[in-house]
């Protein structure tokens, strides 16, 4: 789990002069938080989380030396400039279910023999944070045409910890025939 240092938010400074200081705001909430906290973190740290986490991937934050173990539970990103803008965490607590969404990726796509279709890109849940998942990897190579996936047939899914807030016969993705093109009439 990826361990970020934050601090408390200057609160006297306005998002866009933090964002000039380097720092990207951000907050943290629930758990055993009774408020939401402002905090801040450096803006290289920040590139880097908002690079290789997503929505619903853990992460700890060293708080002025107290450790919280959260969830990204939104990062923002300025489509104009590509500068992180914000993130939100959620405090999470031993014993305490918890909503998240597991991602879904392909794996060797390129050697599928039909046409390939993913019906389903994210996957919501609940589950106490021991049984979180954010990332699930389908290996595609020796699917056959014909194939038709369903959550049921993932076991990353069929974990008895983790609740789905979706039906498991959802499909996930298909593989269809490829079609072959008729000659054009010659007559």
């Amino acid at each position: 789990m990826a361990i970020i240092k934050v601090e408390k938010r200057n609160e006297a400074l306005k998002p866009k002069q933090l964002r000039q200081k380097n720092l990207v705001p951000c907050c943290v909430y629930g758990g055993t938080l009774t408020q939401s906290v402002s905090i801040q973190m450096d803006r290289q740290d920040a590139n880097l989380l908002f690079r290789t986490k997503r929505q619903g991937s853990k992460v700890m934050l060293d708080f002025n030396g107290l450790s919280i173990q959260t969830q990204i539970k939104e990062k923002k990103r300025n489509m104009l400039n590509n500068e992180v803008e914000h993130f939100s965490f959620q405090a999470l607590t031993d014993g305490q279910k918890v909503n998240s969404v597991a991602h879904i990726f392909l794996r060797n796509a390129d050697v599928v023999p039909g046409n390939l279709e993913q019906l389903l890109f994210e996957v919501p849940f609940s589950s106490l944070p021991e049984n979180m998942i954010d990332t699930v990897t389908i290996d595609l190579e020796g699917m056959p045409a014909g194939t038709n996936l369903t959550l049921q047939d993932i076991p990353e899914f069929q974990h008895e910890g983790i609740t789905l807030q979706i039906p498991k016969n959802t499909m996930v993705l298909r593989i269809r025939e490829k079609k072959r093109l008729l000659a054009p009439y010659a007559g």
